[in-house]
C-alpha cells in the first residue's frame, strides 16, 4: 500500500498535497481498497467556503457509499473534470490522476494538524 512522503494526512483517510497556496485533496490507498470500486463521485461544493472536517461530497462504491471531509478550511476552486466520467480513477490512481478537489487554504496553520505520513502508517496498522 502506498503513502506517498510528500503529502499530509487525515483520520478520515484523505490526503492533501500543498502547491502554491493552495491543496489538492483527494483518497488514501487505503481508503479506496476498504470501499472497493468507486462507481460515483458526487461532489457539488464548488465554489464554498467549508469548514475543516465539514463534507464537501461523497463517494460511492459497489458496496457502500461515504462522506468525505475536508482536511483543512478554505474554498473549493476546483473538482477534478475527469473523475465524474471516469470515478475508477479513484481506484487506479489515487494520489495521482484520481484527485478530488482543489482548494484555497483558509488557514494554512492547519496543515500542522494532519498526520505525517509515518503517523498515518501507525493509524492504519494499529
Amino acid at each position: 500500500m502506498k503513502i506517498p512522503e510528500n503529502l499530509k494526512y487525515t483520520k478520515d483517510h484523505e490526503w492533501v498535497r500543498v502547491e502554491e497556496g493552495c491543496a489538492y485533496i483527494g483518497v488514501t490507498d487505503f481508503a479506496q481498497r476498504e470501499l472497493g470500486d468507486v462507481v460515483f463521485v458526487e461532489i457539488e461544493t464548488e465554489g464554498e467556503k467549508l469548514d475543516k472536517e465539514e463534507v464537501f461530497g461523497t463517494i460511492e462504491a459497489v458496496k457502500t457509499v461515504s462522506d468525505m471531509f475536508m482536511p483543512v478550511s478554505g474554498e473549493v476552486l476546483e473538482i477534478n473534470p475527469k473523475i465524474e466520467e471516469e470515478p475508477e480513477l479513484v481506484n487506479k490512481d489515487p494520489y495521482g490522476e484520481g484527485w478530488l478537489i482543489k482548494i484555497s487554504i483558509a488557514d494554512s496553520s492547519e496543515l500542522d494538524e494532519l498526520l505525517t505520513p509515518e503517523q498515518y502508517n501507525d493509524l492504519i496498522n494499529t
